[in-house]
């Protein structure tokens, strides 16, 4: 079995996605790391990573972004809703495939006192990594944040860290590194915007104030939405469920009189925790994982297996998948592009005239990104078919005849299928536009990327179809088909072109 150990690195920059891409770029420059998330809050100005690598590569791979961190971060001026106290705020590890919480305890302790001699910065353990019993929970380590800790460093004996300087790294600030559990990051946002019936309902749930064990929550205010938000981690799911949490906020909610309108998960989530928030509402009898079809597979070894092969099958000598079926694949990433502008958009306060006008882009994107996926198979189908009609015999007469008659239609059903490719792909293109004009104006270039996908989608395609008429003598069909490419070229590229120009005016 491959030792797996997960990092989730929170860093004090949720705003400038420039800044991000460095640190993690750092990261990803040991060959071993396989990034699993990244998430930004602008209000929380607060991002957090999510890798997983051998845990041989592990305190490498969070030095390096640790190093990236304190030199582009200054702690000096940054300003955020969430408690902080460093450039890299925290840095847990979870122990993972055959890799125990002790072996991880033994990196943490590396990390810390390289990070410590080397950068300078004072470093606190806690969790399962805690050196005394008042650090174990976070938010003890954390108090007072940047600015208290820089206070009383040098001569509080309690904020001694346990790894670099007694003296606070102005511009890096401090970082807590730990073991932990898998936590969930839960957020629930209420129909108000006093952040004071927020914090109640926060002091109602968090362990601190009498609430759950497994819960620390606090009350924010986002001033993007306009609304109260309910900022948690569960810490342990197994023992503080989704669903628990979820109820007592919507009871404490109703004494105010206010309602839970949304709520978001920030980063991964075990698969187990929604589960168990399905069990629950849907109060299913008996019910568990392996009746979750794509836990079946994965458990027989299939999971993902289309996905994880399919580069490797278009690499192969085998003429299936082809270009065909690669072209379908970009419209699904044109598609899929599409979809998480509308929801990088929806929710946002800026941008709720055109809220509903994006919720149906993001319906019709989705609709059109399952129909591609379905394309990518069709067309190798398509061609084997041809393939199959050519290796039918042809030693009489009448089976020559069959046989020209099956590759004709074959070949006729090869140039429909990267027909309708295109005609998908244009229609991925044209909800381009809209969310060019209207989507969140960060996400722009993920819109200009959408629609080089989308074009290029659709001139492959037509390569295949041009390909597939070539050979044939039925004018009236051939005719209908050069036509009909013809004028997916020319509205593609005016389309390609006018959202080219949209890009380029906001980018």
């Amino acid at each position: 079995m491959i030792r797996l150990v997960e990092c989730v690195p929170n860093f004090s920059e949720g705003r400038r996605k420039e800044v991000l891409d460095q640190i993690i770029g750092e990261i990803m420059s040991i060959p071993s790391v396989v990034l699993l998330d990244r998430e930004m809050d602008a209000d929380h100005n607060r991002a957090v990573v999510t890798f997983v690598c051998p845990p041989e590569d592990a305190v490498e791979a969070c030095f390096r972004g640790i190093k990236k961190a304190a030199e582009i971060i200054d702690m000096r001026t940054h300003k955020g809703e969430h408690p902080r106290m460093g450039a890299t705020d925290v840095c847990p590890f979870i122990p993972l495939a055959d890799f125990t919480e002790a072996e991880a305890v033994e990196l943490v302790h590396q990390l810390g006192k390289r990070v410590g001699q080397e950068l300078q910065i004072p470093i606190y353990l806690y969790e399962l990594a805690a050196t005394r019993p008042d650090r174990q929970n976070l938010a003890d380590v954390r108090k007072g944040e940047y600015e208290e800790i820089r206070d009383e460093i040098e001569n509080n004996p309690d904020r001694k860290p346990d790894y670099g300087p007694s003296k606070m790294n102005l511009k890096a600030g401090a970082t807590a590194i730990g073991v932990r559990f898998p936590l969930v990051a839960f957020n629930a946002y209420l129909d108000t915007d006093k952040v004071s019936i927020a914090r109640k309902i926060a002091n109602a749930i968090r362990f601190a104030k009498g609430g759950y064990r497994f819960v620390k929550a606090m009350g924010f205010s986002i001033k993007e939405r306009n609304q109260a938000q309910i900022s948690m981690n569960l810490v342990n799911y197994t023992q503080t469920p989704i669903f628990r949490v979820f109820e007592t906020i919507k009871s404490e909610a109703a004494r105010y009189g206010v309602n839970i309108t949304s709520s978001e998960i920030i980063g991964l989530v075990p698969q187990q925790a929604l589960l168990d928030a399905a069990e629950f509402y849907l109060r299913l009898e008996n019910f568990s994982a392996n009746q979750v079809l794509e836990e079946k597979m994965r458990r027989v070894g299939v999971s993902g297996q289309a996905a994880a092969n399919f580069y490797d099958e278009v690499a192969s000598k085998s003429p299936t998948p082809g270009g065909g079926s690669v072209a379908a694949s970009a419209g699904v990433l044109g598609a899929a592009l599409d979809s998480m502008v509308c929801r990088l958009t929806v929710g946002k306060k800026k941008y709720a005239e055109v809220e509903k006008d994006l919720i149906i882009v993001r319906d019709k994107s989705e609709a059109l990104r399952a129909q591609l996926t379905d394309m990518i198979k069709k067309d190798g189908e398509a061609f084997d078919r041809v393939m199959t009609a050519r290796r039918l015999p042809k030693d009489t007469e009448e089976e020559i005849g069959k046989r020209v008659r099956e590759i004709i239609t074959a070949t006729k059903g090869a140039a429909l299928v990267p027909l309708e490719t295109a005609r998908l792909a244009l229609g991925v293109l044209e909800l381009t536009r809209e969310v060019a004009q209207k989507g969140n104006v960060n996400s722009i270039s993920d819109a200009g990327v959408a629609a080089l996908m989308a074009k290029a989608a659709i001139e492959g395609a037509i390569y295949n179809v041009k390909i597939n008429i070539g050979s044939l003598e039925d004018k009236e069909f051939v005719d209908r088909l050069r036509g009909e490419i013809a004028e997916l070229q020319k509205k593609s590229s005016s389309l390609a072109d006018e959202i080219r120009g949209i890009v380029e005016s906001k980018i």
